[in-house]
């Protein structure tokens, strides 16, 4: 019977991040309160993928229960959501400018997540793949420290407030993983270099074997090694909300890699790929309620389409 537990407990991916609630407003529309957050949005995606999920999050009793018993369905164990009472969940509020690609927070009330200790049961420690959302660097470096046994692949994102306010603690968690998440601005920031090839070089000297840095709407930079691989981003006729993108897309990019359990270079190629994909369908809806309505087969069409962008036949003369 042990022997058969600890099976059981050799859960696929384990997400860390926010579940939360957002007011957006975007050139194309307005919605005072739908569900969002890092570790939410995580999930939304990689549950195309594989149905044994773990999320470590924490919550107010304010929380919508239908969400909560939407993530279970797509196969994710809520066993590491704190639901703290009397506390309202964290709440953010933004609106976007017409380039989609500039917003300005309108508020930010922490609520239940100031308070935020993650603490994995015992279930969750033997993840093969783990993946720490944008949170307090301290708390990401506490999460590895009680797995029990080391992920595949631990992966992470963080953003310029913690280079800002916690930059030692930061560096000290980037030795610790597998892979790191950033935009080209937190990139830069991070190496105090301009060019992204010298910026990835700095930065997978400082523990990262991995790197992988978004570039918004111009696509996506996979770095490992002396390889380089670049995702173009789907020119898309209808975007609609930004927000959630770059975790749909981490979301997605380790959903495949725990589905396919492979991590060649080749096959990290193709995670970005399907992680480009899944950001894609993100844009076309407020909030994650496109990567609710997906379908297999969209899924699919939309990866081929990604696959015919960077796939060209020439005869050099």
């Amino acid at each position: 019977m042990q022997y058969l537990q600890k099976i059981n407990y050799k859960m696929s991916l384990l997400v860390v991040g926010t579940v939360a609630f957002d007011a957006i407003e975007t050139p194309f529309g307005k919605i005072d309160k739908i569900t969002g957050g890092s570790g939410n949005y995580i999930c939304h995606s990689a549950g195309h993928f594989v149905h044994n999920m773990q999320l470590v999050s924490v919550i107010g009793d304010d929380y919508d229960q239908d969400e909560l018993n939407y993530l279970k369905s797509i196969g994710t164990d809520i066993d590491g959501v704190k639901v703290l009472n009397g506390e309202k969940s964290f709440f953010w509020s933004g609106r976007y400018h017409m380039d989609l690609n500039r917003r300005d927070t309108l508020a930010t009330e922490l609520n239940a997540l100031a308070s935020f200790d993650p603490v994995l049961p015992d279930s969750f420690k033997n993840a093969e793949f783990l993946i720490l959302g944008n949170i307090d660097p301290a708390l990401q470096a506490k999460v590895i420290s009680q797995m029990q046994e080391r992920p595949k692949l631990i992966a992470m994102d963080t953003m310029n407030f913690w280079m800002d306010i916690a930059l030692e603690p930061l560096k000290n968690v980037l030795k610790m993983v597998d892979l790191l998440v950033v935009n080209e601005e937190e990139a830069r920031q991070l190496t105090n270099e301009y060019s992204l090839v010298k910026a990835a070089t700095k930065i997978r000297e400082m523990g990262p074997k991995f790197l992988i840095i978004k570039k918004g709407e111009h696509g996506a930079l996979l770095f490992h090694g002396n390889r380089v691989f670049f995702a173009p981003a789907l020119p898309l006729e209808d975007v609609f909300d930004p927000t959630g993108a770059g975790d749909t897309f981490a979301g997605g990019f380790m959903g495949y890699l725990a589905k396919t359990k492979d991590l060649s270079f080749e096959n990290m190629k193709r995670a970005v790929i399907y992680g480009s994909a899944m950001a894609s369908f993100c844009v076309e809806k407020f909030g994650p309620q496109r990567l609710k309505e997906l379908t297999e087969a969209e899924i699919e069409e939309r990866v081929q389409i990604f696959i015919e962008l960077v796939d060209f036949d020439i005869i050099l003369k």
